[in-house]
């Protein structure tokens, strides 16, 4: 049990560090960087649908005493992620932020990152405690859909008036919650088929709920016919990294 622990520590830490990303957005160009997020984009996409449908929903039905609840489990956490962006307004990629609003928008950027990385945090416990390699593919589905957050939370806290290092060290504070997260969900190991049995299915509708409604649409932007290939490919790309962790279980 106790190298569970260890590898659920190093990933939340590694998950935190990511958050720091922003480091090496400030040697990019705007119009550069605006240019090729859609590639980390598109893996998200691929990481997170090939997480869910490949290790998270079999792993729950697999552990499932009623088929039709872990359905609706599944369901749930699409809805629950759903009531969460409408409520705490969760921004991706960064957006335009009206100058008359910057400090808001930016504390209210920073407290749902928080709620965010606390609940990357709870499902990266939960999948190590199914087993190694699907907390592998989880960890790596989060850093996947974590790179281009990070990158688009940097930009609107610069632009919502945080100097660099302050918006750096904010968004660092903000993605230490994950191992809030882990911690939680190890604490309450003591009954771990409820950890199967409920938080699986939510956290796969979850996964579901980021690629589809908030990565996929970023995608559908880009128009260019050379553009939509390499985020096809790249998409696949993701499902296939999911796919050839499914040899190591």
């Amino acid at each position: 049990m106790t190298i569970i622990y260890i590898y659920g520590l190093i990933s939340v830490l590694v998950v935190s560090l990511v958050s720091l990303i922003g480091i090496f957005t400030l040697s990019l160009r705007e119009e550069i960087l605006k240019k090729y997020v859609f590639v980390f984009i598109s893996l998200a996409v691929g990481a997170l649908l090939g997480d869910a449908f490949i290790h998270l929903i079999p792993e729950a039905f697999e552990n499932s005493l009623n088929i039709i609840l872990t359905s609706i489990l599944v369901i749930t956490g699409v809805l629950i992620f759903f009531i969460l962006e409408k409520f705490l307004h969760w921004h991706h990629h960064g957006e335009d932020v009206n100058e008359e609003h910057v400090h808001p928008v930016g504390k209210l950027i920073l407290f749902s990152d928080g709620v965010h990385n606390f609940i990357d945090g709870v499902i990266i416990g939960a999948s190590f405690l199914i087993n190694i390699p699907v907390g592998i593919a989880t960890t790596i589905a989060v850093i996947l859909h974590e790179i281009p957050q990070e990158i688009g939370d940097f930009a609107v806290l610069l632009h919502a008036g945080y100097t660099k290092a302050r918006a750096l060290w904010l968004n660092f504070l903000s993605a230490v919650l994950s191992i809030v997260g882990l911690l939680t969900i190890f604490i309450l190991n003591q009954n771990q088929e409820v950890i199967v049995f409920y938080l699986l299915p939510i956290a796969a509708g979850g996964f579901i709920y980021v690629a589809v409604a908030d990565l996929i649409p970023e995608l559908q932007k880009t128009k260019k016919g050379w553009y939509s290939i390499i985020q096809i490919i790249t998409v696949i790309i993701g499902v296939g990294l999911m796919l050839m962790l499914t040899l190591l279980e």
